[in-house]
């Protein structure tokens, strides 16, 4: 009893670990570099350096385990074994950047050994699905043939979160406007979902992306009150700034327009989507969202 009592302990920490991790996941591959070592060698006290190498190793490994390196591999800092892993309960630290393991992961090693790697894929394939897919050239062939295929892609993972709504919905635009030689980037990351992500144009036009309903005046009184903090005066008088959100009410439309703010929902993402008559065109959006999806979530380990 004793010892699956502490096996639940590690592994409810571990999902704790999982649920705060947004871009990169970090701490549950140092845990498994630690405790990795531990099983071999039987060592319980680790200097930073050796938990930096063991964590860039545990990258390594986990990455051709899944196939792709996205969402796992951020930056190691010092303050990781000092500060944020000792509230998990893995290490205590001893001094002098010397750390030691705790029991319950040393007593449960060659349990979460095998358990660490498979929930880290349950987890990243849950959260991106078919993206890492993507980055295959016949993958992105094979859907772009099939035109209602491509469509009901989007329609299914335009909506799993913000960052899927951003990235997608810029693809889509992106794409569509290339046709007539227009150039569009984003110029922030979707890590700050209350703001949105900012998209500029080589026409003097600004996108600003967030997943939000916008049914009531007094919703589109504050965005129009945050428009007019991040652009400037001329900008918005000149109608150059541009909302694509999730959904808005007709009237609130007509609203906004008379404010000189067009939007762009996404119903409209998915009635252009369903334009793309060319596999080309088709297979150049599927190509961009991976693109972006590596900006993203690309590990920061090699």
């Amino acid at each position: 009893m004793k010892n699956r009592s502490q096996l639940n302990y590690c592994k409810n920490q571990i999902e704790q670990m999982l649920v705060r991790s947004q871009t990169k996941i970090i701490f549950p591959l140092i845990t498994l570099g630690l405790i990795k070592v531990y099983c071999q060698k039987q060592q319980e006290v680790f200097s930073d350096k050796e938990i930096k190498k063991l964590y860039e190793d545990a990258v390594r490994e986990i990455k051709k385990y899944l196939g792709h390196d996205l969402h796992i591999g951020g930056k190691y800092y010092d303050a990781y074994p000092s500060r944020n892993l000792p509230k998990y309960g893995v290490l205590k630290v001893l001094g002098k950047k010397q750390y030691k393991l705790l029991p319950p992961y040393r007593g449960e090693a060659k349990e979460l050994v095998n358990w660490i790697p498979k929930r880290l894929r349950q987890y990243i394939t849950k959260k991106l699905g078919i993206i890492p897919q993507l980055g295959n050239h016949g993958i992105r062939a094979r859907i772009s043939t099939n035109k209602n295929r491509f469509v009901d892609l989007i329609k299914i993972n335009i909506d799993k979160n913000p960052t899927n709504f951003e990235i997608f919905g810029f693809a889509v635009i992106k794409a569509h406007l290339e046709k007539f030689a227009c150039k569009i980037y984003r110029d922030t990351r979707t890590s700050a979902h209350d703001r949105g992500v900012d998209v500029s144009t080589n026409f003097g036009v600004v996108y600003q992306m967030k997943k939000l309903r916008i049914i009531n005046k007094a919703t589109a009184d504050n965005i129009y009150a945050e428009l007019k903090i991040n652009f400037d005066r001329e900008r918005l008088d000149d109608g150059k700034v541009i909302l694509v959100i999730d959904d808005i009410s007709k009237k609130i439309k007509n609203y906004l327009i008379n404010m000189k703010i067009q939007t762009i929902s996404k119903k409209d993402i998915l009635r252009l989507a369903e334009q793309f008559e060319d596999m080309e065109d088709r297979e150049k959006v599927l190509r961009i969202i991976y693109e972006e999806f590596r900006r993203e979530y690309s590990s920061d380990i090699k």
